[in-house]
């Protein structure tokens, strides 16, 4: 069941959710992830390549994987993945209007790190509306959806999370924040859909593929029911 009263937090991931999938900065992270690996195992581009995904699959993330079994230092490996181009993502007037209009705390949760989450928000122009970042370091490397980061959020920034909305392009990613009591927006992609076939969605309250529309529609309704 829904909520009950209207949300006055708003948690947000950050890739494919605050700016669009089309800018496609994961295709470059994914390169540089594979580099990383290669370069650390000593192995060629295709063995790689198959550990990269093989340790997602069963850590959850690349990283995770590279963590546990090679001893790798997280920070190394972040800094070196997200050195990337960042010129696709342009500034978003319309993210703005709506982030300034919607009333309420907002907080970036994200499975990358503060490093890569100030550069594109420097880039969408977005910066100044958000009181802090929660990212995989302050989730002590654990990504989404792992219930415990979900619940060391709500803790850190004292979040009543039925009081709390959070917005996602993974699905998935928004189940323990539905099992907390929050609202839930997932983010419609053509990725994210597939990676959704045949998942059940009962956790989901809301779906958009286009969430500055959805935040100012949001506002506009609660302004008409006031």
């Amino acid at each position: 069941m829904p909520p009950q009263h209207d949300p006055d937090v708003w948690l947000f991931d950050l890739d494919n959710t605050l700016y669009p999938a089309r800018c496609n900065l994961f295709a470059q992270i994914d390169v540089r992830i594979g580099r990383y690996i290669s370069d650390w195992l000593k192995v060629d581009a295709e063995e790689a390549r198959r550990v990269q995904k093989q340790y997602w699959r069963e850590h959850g993330t690349s990283m995770r994987g590279m963590m546990s079994l090679h001893g790798v230092d997280p920070r190394h490996y972040l800094d070196y993945v997200h050195d990337i181009d960042y010129s696709p993502v342009q500034p978003d007037p319309s993210l703005e209007a709506s982030l300034a209009a919607l009333p309420g705390r907002k907080l970036i949760f994200t499975a990358g790190d503060v490093p890569h989450a100030e550069r594109v928000m420097e880039r969408l122009g977005v910066a100044h509306h958000f009181e802090a970042i929660f990212d995989i370091v302050a989730g002590e490397y654990w990504p989404k959806p792992h219930k415990q980061i979900y619940e060391q959020l709500v803790y850190r920034h004292g979040i009543d999370p039925a009081r709390a909305a959070m917005c996602d392009d993974i699905a998935v990613n928004l189940k323990p924040a539905c099992d907390l009591g929050m609202r839930t927006v997932w983010i419609r992609t053509d990725e994210s859909v597939k990676r959704a076939e045949g998942l059940d969605l009962d956790h989901i309250h809301h779906q958009t593929d286009d969430l500055a529309t959805w935040l100012a529609d949001w506002v506009a309704e609660r302004k008409v029911k006031k």
